[in-house]
């Protein structure tokens, strides 16, 4: 280390002196330049080519993991800020990869300690909170260093508003943004150390692309979900005297580097939580877009626009096509929701660590610490809104699957703070849901459309997902679970009711303008004085986040009781289904014929049902989604007040009792002029394989298409020859067939097909259509075709000669007992008829 340090300081007294020499070729002789110092005050410009940096980057190629490691450890020691001011980019972008995803860096997101322990263990000790790279971002930081940061990198809402000359609404973008100089190309943000290391570290979870084989990978094993996350079993009472984790430390350890501790305290926690905001939840339609500005906001974005417009050189290009191409682009990871959600159980944590005293709104004085603020205000400030249009984005765009399990567990965090609140409610001894505190009445206020339009969306996506999968059915038993507990749809009630009150009841409300506080540059200054009209801070929540003509649909009202009820129904559907395909499937796999085991069967759709979780989990699945789906009707009948009577009687009015344990039920549908017609219902139960129609060839038997069992050259040609007897010898076959003894009714088992007004026809259109298209007599000889029937056969002749008995007398055993057979069919069918007679 001695060396390489001489090595850097012969270079660099080499390269002032070079500097010194260039001077009076580019400056006039009047500019007087006396030492290498003066040079490089004189020409700030003048980058100078980093010896340090060149050996860092060799190092980086020929040196294993550990040993460059152990040298930055010392660089960060021995050297100046100076000196590290010129390798912390490039340090940066090692170790969370580039911005394009190009380089992957150390791989964070894969980089497992049962898979990689050394690497591992490596890796999270220098990037601890306490380790040598935040030592070196805070040695940067008190020398007050600036590093450009490319706008195009920004989530598409922030890069969009920025390009329209648009200041976002957050403090994290003011005073930041560089425009170019003449002929220059890009905007930047000049951003200090600690914020361009959390911008890369938030921006690495979503630009970095998926590895080939991370599929298997855990998220909460990596290196990544490990930095943000704490230890599990730290107690919330201690938040913050702990520095494992990346987020637990700079959101409750607070020593500022500011010489007014009492207006900068939280200055690190504050610029956490934006960026991680603004990385990871600032992703909303064009719509919302437009939607969100507030009268303030325009005020804003005229004053920005014309303070900018000089600077430009060039007239502002709306960029609203380039959102909506983004919004359409845009799709989180499961990987990318799990990290939100830790981030959301960790400020509820934050929150709640607030004393009784400190969380009334009489507390709220200017005698309170920033701290304390900040704890009360960091969730409606930073980060409600925004995520509430992230939440929006997913349940409006998240395939109708499993896979949307993490986010429906993300919303059901944020939903619960007091499952994160120091104080633990006893456990009651019926195992019954705890009930909810009036202490969270406020907060359930203040979030209200998180509970009931996000319901909303939710019954949405429900009504159209296979309810009889069991990871369905278990989504659909964790929010009815969720929304059922004690006291908690009281309080939503509540809140609808504050939302719903008129406003001409309180005539001192009228003039009050329900928008969002006035952004400035100062979280503390930005954030308005507490409100204690509840009914006004209700209409605040909803407006700010709708609009002042936002159309609210009560979760209590009609409307969403009918897709309740809706929803109910298809439970029920979805129990009987899944009890139906347990049955049939039980019953046909024991009872497969032992040609089928060679493949011969038919592949008709008459068969099982269509294939889907039940067919991989066996009964066990049936069991759990039984469980599930009944657990889930009983909390959706106490959280809107559903009784035995409705549910029967809807129950008989969309005619879910099922004809033969629901085998034969047909989707529902109407009769038309042209035969049934599918209802929307009918349509879901198809798709979702709750129902099917029972599909069979209704023409002619002998035109039907050739099937898999059967031998395509042997069946054209016994068709060829079997018209051809039909031909010749029709008049004969007519006549044995009109004859009303038994030799005629003999000839009509085996000459006439059977009666087309006994089949099960869909259509009473086609009904009508196909009995007029008799046809007369014939022979068919299509069975001989099939692998079947020629398999039985050599089995047969296989089975005689075990018994000395040869081809010629097999096959006229073999024709007198089919005689035989066909005797008796013929007396039986003879029979029937006199009967239906």
């Amino acid at each position: 280390m001695t060396t390489f340090r001489c090595r850097v300081a012969e270079w660099r007294s080499s390269s002032l002196r070079r500097v010194t020499s260039w001077v009076p070729q580019w400056f006039p002789k009047t500019a007087v330049v006396s030492g290498p110092q003066e040079a490089a005050m004189a020409f700030p410009h003048l980058q100078q080519p980093s010896f340090l940096l060149a050996s860092l980057k060799a190092d980086s190629v020929n040196k294993p993991f550990a040993q460059r490691c152990q040298d930055l450890v010392k660089v960060i020691e021995d050297f100046p800020a100076k000196e590290l001011h010129a390798i912390f980019p490039w340090l940066v972008e090692s170790i969370f990869g580039s911005l394009d995803g190009v380089l992957v860096g150390w791989n964070l997101r894969y980089l497992q300690g049962r898979m990689s322990p050394v690497e591992y263990s490596i890796a999270m000790e220098f990037l601890d909170p306490g380790g040598p790279m935040m030592k070196l971002v805070y040695k940067l930081q008190a020398e007050d260093y600036k590093f450009d940061f490319p706008v195009s990198y920004l989530p598409g809402p922030v890069k969009a508003s920025i390009q329209e000359r648009v200041l976002p609404d957050s403090p994290l973008y003011h005073n930041k943004v560089q425009f170019p100089p003449m002929g220059g190309l890009g905007l930047n943000l000049a951003l200090n150390p600690f914020e361009y290391y959390m911008f890369f570290f938030a921006l690495s979870l979503i630009t970095q692309k998926p590895l080939p084989g991370a599929l298997h990978i855990r998220t909460s094993d990596c290196a990544y979900f490990t930095l943000v996350d704490r230890t599990p079993a730290m107690p919330f009472a201690s938040y913050g005297l702990h520095h494992t984790s990346l987020l637990k430390r700079h959101i409750s350890h607070q020593t500022s580097v500011n010489a007014d501790p009492a207006s900068h305290e939280i200055w690190r926690s504050e610029t956490l939580l934006q960026v991680f905001v603004e990385m990871w939840l600032h992703h909303y339609s064009l719509e919302m877009y437009q939607k969100m500005q507030s009268p303030h906001a325009k005020l804003e974005v005229l004053h920005y626009r014309l303070s900018v417009s000089s600077a430009l050189h060039s007239p502002a290009q709306p960029s609203l096509q380039a959102l909506h191409a983004y919004q359409e682009s845009f799709t989180p990871t499961e990987e990318h929701v799990l990290v939100v959600r830790l981030l959301l159980k960790h400020l509820h944590a934050f929150s709640n660590s607030l004393k009784p005293e400190q969380v009334s709104p009489s507390a709220h004085s200017h005698a309170t610490s920033p701290l304390e603020e900040f704890k009360r205000a960091a969730v409606p400030r930073f980060v409600q809104q925004k995520l509430y249009l992230f939440l929006q984005h997913c349940f409006g765009h998240w395939p109708l699957d499993a896979s949307f399990r993490a986010v429906l567990e993300m919303w059901l965090s944020y939903l619960q703070p007091w499952r994160y609140a120091p104080e633990k409610q006893a456990q009651t001894s019926d195992c019954q849901p705890r009930c909810v505190s009036e202490r969270w009445a406020p907060f359930v206020q203040e979030n209200l459309l998180m509970y009931t339009k996000l319901f909303v969306g939710f019954l949405s996506r429900a009504l159209r997902t296979d309810l009889v999968s069991p990871k369905n059915a278990l989504m659909v038993f964790r929010v009815a679970k969720v929304f059922a507990q004690p006291n908690l749809a009281e309080m939503i009630q509540k809140g609808e009711q504050l939302f719903l009150e008129p406003e001409l009841v309180i005539p001192h409300r009228q003039h009050r303008l329900f928008t969002a506080p006035p952004f400035t540059g100062s979280f503390l200054s930005s954030w308005p004085p507490a409100v204690t009209d509840t009914s006004f801070k209700v209409k605040s929540h909803v407006y700010s986040l709708e609009g002042q003509d936002c159309k609210y649909t009560p979760m209590f009202g009609p409307e969403v009781r009918t897709l309740v009820l809706r929803l109910a129904q298809l439970i029920t559907q979805a129990k009987q289904t899944a009890k139906s395909i347990s049955d049939q499937c039980g019953e046909s796999t024991p009872g497969r014929p032992f040609l089928s085991w060679l493949g011969f069967c038919s592949t008709d759709a008459n068969g099982c049902y269509p294939a889907n979780d039940l067919d991989e989990m066996g009964q066990d699945s049936v069991r759990k989604t039984d469980e599930y789906l009944e657990k889930a009707l009983e909390y959706l009948c106490q959280v809107f007040r559903l009784s035995e009577a409705q549910l029967a009687q809807l129950t008989l009015a969309l005619g879910t009792t099922r004809d033969e344990n629901g085998k034969k039920q047909l989707p529902d549908c109407i009769v038309g002029e042209d035969g049934l017609i599918l209802t929307p219902l009918g349509r879901y139960q198809i798709i979702n394989g709750l129902r099917r129609f029972d599909i069979e060839y209704q023409g002619d038997l002998e035109l039907q298409p050739i099937r898999s069992y059967e031998i395509a050259s042997l069946v054209r040609m016994l068709f060829q020859l079997s018209s051809a007897i039909n031909h010749r010898f029709a008049g004969r076959m007519a006549a044995l067939c009109s004859r009303a003894d038994f030799l005629g009714s003999f000839c009509r088992y085996h000459l006439m097909e059977p009666g087309l007004t006994g089949r099960h026809l869909l259509s009473p259109v086609a009904r009508g259509s196909t009995v007029s298209r008799a046809r007369g007599p014939r022979l068919s000889l299509r069975f001989l075709g099939s692998y079947r029937t020629l398999l039985s056969l050599l089995l047969a002749f296989f089975v005689a000669s075990l018994f000395c008995i040869g081809p010629l007398a097999c096959a006229l055993l073999l024709v007198l007992g089919y005689l035989l057979y066909a005797v008796a069919m013929t007396l039986l069918t003879e029979r029937s008829k006199l009967h239906q007679l």
